[in-house]
């Protein structure tokens, strides 16, 4: 049985490391990020895929060493990706609390949520007496604070890349002695995500969207993880104009949005800000833009847009059915 707590911190960091060598190489995907867990974690690093009797072969070597070190059996999360990412690979049953925006998926919401990720109480979470914290971004020093009362921890900060997220969930399947579902996950992911890529059409004149994040006008351009999406179908993102001066993030001006004319618009601020097509619609000067006279301004859900868990697919899945939708109409 995996212990309750870790002997040191330091032993369940060496077994981990240990896990990820050989997740990393039963399961990598085809360009894993080397930095997405900076911490507790080893980086996953590229490998070709093997069968399925190799993997589960892997699996049990990996299970084994977690089994010896102490696996944790008892896990808080401070990420709503992760959380997605716990019960998607079959460990939601390890949570015993969860931050306050972790509301996917309804299990989710039978649990203590009352943790602040941005804002985190190490005495909170202490209290749930967790043997792992899963951190989505470590700017708080949260990692010392738990190194020094013997806590292990892991952090997996925002992806940059489709390879982010798949390297975070076969770590999380490592850690948590899920390695043959999150390979099965990934394996999915990529699957349906090839199918859309290879389903998208190609139309002669390149179309433009805006992605708004929230009603000041800030975006994501081509060089982070949601720019990343929509790229992969082909269209061509205004907020690239910035030049990447804005570290992935420009806040564009309305006069901008006007001269670039986008043809379509994606609205990440329907949740938080309460913005839809007809806000956009009744803004000063957007009326004759072509994404809103012709009907093409799409309400995304905030929190999928900004989840880079196994709900990327669920997303690209909505853009898809966007353009298909802005082409027919143009036809």
């Amino acid at each position: 049985m995996f212990n309750t707590q870790p002997k040191t911190n330091r032993t369940w960091q060496v077994a981990l490391v240990a896990a990820l060598a050989l997740v990393a190489a039963a399961c990598g995907s085809d360009s894993a990020s080397t930095d997405t867990a900076d911490t507790t974690a080893a980086p996953t690093t590229e490998a070709p895929t093997t069968t399925e009797a190799a993997m589960e072969d892997d699996a049990m070597e990996e299970g084994d060493a977690m089994e010896e070190a102490g696996a944790p059996a008892r896990v808080v999360s401070l990420s709503p990706t992760h959380t997605e990412i716990m019960f998607a690979i079959g460990a939601g049953d390890l949570l015993v609390a969860v931050d306050q925006f972790s509301n996917y998926p309804a299990e989710a919401l039978e649990l203590p949520n009352e943790l602040s990720g941005f804002e985190p109480n190490v005495e909170a979470i202490a209290s749930y007496e967790p043997d792992l914290v899963l951190i989505g971004g470590d700017f708080s020093g949260l990692g010392e604070q738990l190194d020094a009362i013997g806590i292990g921890w892991w952090d997996g900060p925002a992806a940059g890349s489709l390879s982010d997220t798949y390297a975070q969930i076969e770590q999380l399947g490592a850690a948590t002695g899920h390695i043959a579902e999150a390979a099965e996950l990934v394996s999915s992911m990529q699957t349906r995500i090839d199918e859309l890529v290879a389903a998208a059409p190609a139309p002669d004149v390149p179309v433009t969207f805006f992605h708004e994040l929230d009603p000041t006008l800030f975006s994501a351009d081509s060089s982070t993880f949601i720019g990343e999406l929509y790229g992969l179908l082909g269209l061509e993102n205004i907020a690239d104009v910035d030049g990447g001066a804005s570290g992935g993030f420009p806040q564009l001006s309305a006069e901008v949005l006007v001269e670039q004319n986008p043809d379509l618009i994606f609205l990440a601020d329907t949740k938080c800000c309460g913005e839809t097509a007809d806000t956009v619609a009744a803004r000063d000067g957007w009326a004759d833009i072509a994404a809103v006279a012709n009907g093409n301004v799409f309400e995304m859900d905030d929190d999928v847009a900004s989840r880079w868990g196994p709900r990327v697919v669920e997303y690209l899945e909505a853009i898809s059915t966007a353009l298909d939708q802005a082409l027919a109409g143009a036809s």
